[in-house]
């Protein structure tokens, strides 16, 4: 069982016409279009945001030890006060 071929698609072409109508037919397409541009963009930053979370990730522990470090100094200077 292969591709339909060309008196196939354009009976399915018709059935489709006949089930929605010429005029839903625009929309329809443009909002599969829009789903798969939004499926696209989404592949895209989850691309790029796993690879942005793991590069921060060090820094944050850096920054969270360097607070730590600030935080200790600080406690150490008001208990010999």
């Amino acid at each position: 069982m292969g591709m339909p071929g060309g008196w196939e698609w354009i009976i399915i072409l018709l059935v489709i016409v006949i089930l929605f109508g010429g005029k839903k037919i625009p929309e329809l397409a443009k909002g599969l279009g829009k789903g798969i541009k939004s499926f696209k963009n989404e592949m895209k930053d989850d691309e790029s945001g796993s690879e942005t979370a793991s590069s921060e990730q060090p820094k944050q522990v850096e920054a969270d030890k360097k607070a730590s470090a600030a935080e200790e100094t600080t406690s150490s200077t008001t208990k010999q006060a």
